[in-house]
């Protein structure tokens, strides 16, 4: 009973220190970003500001294009996100519950992928939207996901996997054909990996820099993280205003995961059953 409240206490303790050692550089950046520039650099530095600048946030829609930046982010997160649900839980679907042949090796063929490192194919999806003359538009930045990326079918697979074959039998047996199954059955039961996949998938196109970087060039078709990048120079004596535009940026992050977190909870409860 006492190593169990002594484990009990020790893991909280733990808890406790990792918490306020990922709290405090958001806090940090927060007080930051309510500051002066003249309170920003001062040396010692001080934690809380003596007047909170709300200011410094409608400076950073008033002074750079972040609007826009915005926009574009969403744009192509949302595609990313409706690509690679569609996408992923069709070849997911197909991998777990339809026969044909080299289904395993090819399944082999894409865990292999996951592999690849992502700098290796930069130059092959370069040429490629070169030719079809999609360079310096927002299109490649999404289209992408709409090709079936390997984790999504794995993580599709697996969900589809674990969905007994009764009710698939009892919807053949109503006249169901595959799609049908597919679209009414297995769909509504793998709401929580699509919930998982979603927000993998809007992280992870909403905070990217490398793939915008390499195929835009024009300033207003800039997505959120490079165009606040893009701003550094003009900003210089303003540095408040970059920290301010950077957790600005994180606000659609957060409410994708407050929507859906009900469902990425339930997720994660039942892979722990399994």
């Amino acid at each position: 009973m006492r190593r169990k409240l002594l484990g009990k206490s020790i893991g909280y303790v733990l808890i406790g220190i990792s918490s306020l050692i990922m709290i405090v550089p958001f806090l940090s950046a927060l007080m930051n970003s309510l500051k002066t520039y003249k309170e920003y650099t001062t040396v010692p530095p001080r934690w809380i500001p003596e007047v909170f600048q709300w200011s410094n946030y409608a400076q950073v829609f008033q002074l750079g294009n972040i609007g826009g930046y915005t926009l574009n982010s969403i744009f192509v997160a949302v595609l990313s996100v409706v690509g690679a649900l569609i996408s992923c839980s069709m070849v997911g679907y197909a991998f777990a519950r339809l026969r044909f042949p080299l289904k395993s090796a090819l399944f082999v063929m894409v865990l292999g992928t996951m592999m690849i490192p992502a700098v290796v194919i930069i130059i092959p999806h370069f040429i490629i939207f070169n030719k079809l003359n999609m360079l310096d538009t927002l299109t490649p930045l999404w289209i992408i996901e709409w090709l079936a990326q390997p984790f999504g079918i794995f993580l599709m697979r697996q969900a589809f996997m674990n969905i007994p074959k009764e009710y698939e039998e009892a919807a053949k047996m109503e006249g169901c054909n595959p799609f049908q199954i597919y679209l009414r059955i297995f769909i509504p039961m793998a709401r929580p990996t699509l919930a998982t996949l979603a927000i993998f998938t809007f992280m992870g196109k909403w905070n990217e820099i490398l793939t915008p970087v390499i195929y835009l060039t024009s300033n207003e078709k800039y997505t959120l993280p490079i165009g606040i990048l893009s701003l550094s120079g003009q900003w210089t004596g303003n540095e408040q205003l970059m920290i301010a535009a950077a957790l600005v940026s994180l606000v659609p992050i957060l409410l994708v995961f407050l929507f859906a977190e009900k469902y990425f909870v339930q997720n994660h409860n039942m892979a722990g059953i399994k």
